[in-house]
């Protein structure tokens, strides 16, 4: 038997961008109280249109939605995260929102790039060997349309993940990481069974907090400056804290991650947008 590839299959959704903003509260208030009203309501109405997304309740629709949050720390004041169906639609959001008239008021710190990514840890060594049984050689054509052939099934089962619409909690916990490739240790050189045992016991701890988190795992490799990121929704602030904390235990984080900024915000609804820029969190 040949040897097997030691790299995951993935799956890939919605091409995702987090926009983290400073607003020019400064230049603000500087404008009449008419000019803010009017470009207020201009952002709140196209914050609701990508709020509202395409799908209208369709399930074979994908969602397509956008939404605010309200950052708390020095880091920034306003996080908006778009999930769409391609990068260039995801451009399009950056330039329709760079002809507002609230635009000149925010001050990009940063952003970050990624594609909703799910990893088939446990079903990919099963589909190589399937595939080797075949007769087919890793890494040719009929090998790769037996893998298309083989997650087709999976992939259209987990839609509603792949392209997810944003849960509407109220509070978001969004960090980039790593998988370490130092000199001491190297995820990347971890046999395929090692990994996906190690993959498998993480994951168990993030399911026993499935009832108060929703989480959204995005891969950037070659996106961005990190290799994932990942979307903490929930209600409570603190079972962030709580279910970090725990896979911090765990030998996936303890060993082999590491992590980049944490950003904390707190949701504002398109029609609560003139509110929180008059100073006042809804």
């Amino acid at each position: 038997m040949p040897e097997l590839p030691q790299v995951p299959l993935t799956l890939e959704g919605s091409s995702v961008l987090h926009q983290i903003f400073r607003f020019d509260w400064t230049a603000w208030k500087k404008l009449s109280a008419e000019e803010r009203t009017a470009i207020a309501s201009e952002f709140s109405a196209l914050l609701a249109r990508w709020e509202a997304g395409n799908s209208n309740g369709d399930p074979k629709v994908h969602p397509n939605q956008s939404a605010l949050f309200s950052q708390i720390g020095h880091k920034g004041d306003l996080t908006l995260i778009h999930f769409r169906d391609s990068l260039e639609d995801l451009n399009r959001v950056e330039l329709e929102l760079a002809q507002t008239g609230i635009f000149p008021y925010l001050q990009q710190t940063t952003s970050y790039l990624s594609v909703v990514e799910l990893g088939l840890y446990e079903s990919s060594e099963k589909i190589y060997v399937q595939l080797v049984e075949k007769g087919l050689e890793p890494g040719t054509p009929e090998w790769n349309a037996g893998v298309t052939e083989a997650t087709a099934r999976t992939f259209a089962s987990l839609a509603s993940r792949l392209f997810p619409a944003i849960p509407p909690a109220k509070y978001l916990c969004f960090y980039p990481m790593d998988r370490k490739r130092g000199e001491q240790v190297n995820w990347y050189t971890e046999t395929m069974g090692d990994r996906r045992a190690m993959m498998h016991e993480h994951g168990m701890i993030g399911r026993r907090y499935a009832d108060h988190v929703r989480q959204i795992i995005t891969g950037s490799i070659g996106l961005d400056d990190w290799e994932w990121g990942v979307d903490l929704f929930a209600e409570d602030p603190v079972i962030f804290k709580k279910l970090i904390y725990e896979m911090r235990f765990d030998k996936v984080s303890a060993v082999y991650a590491s992590f980049g900024q944490f950003f904390l915000s707190v949701r504002v609804q398109a029609g609560n947008v003139p509110q929180w820029l008059g100073g006042t969190l809804v």
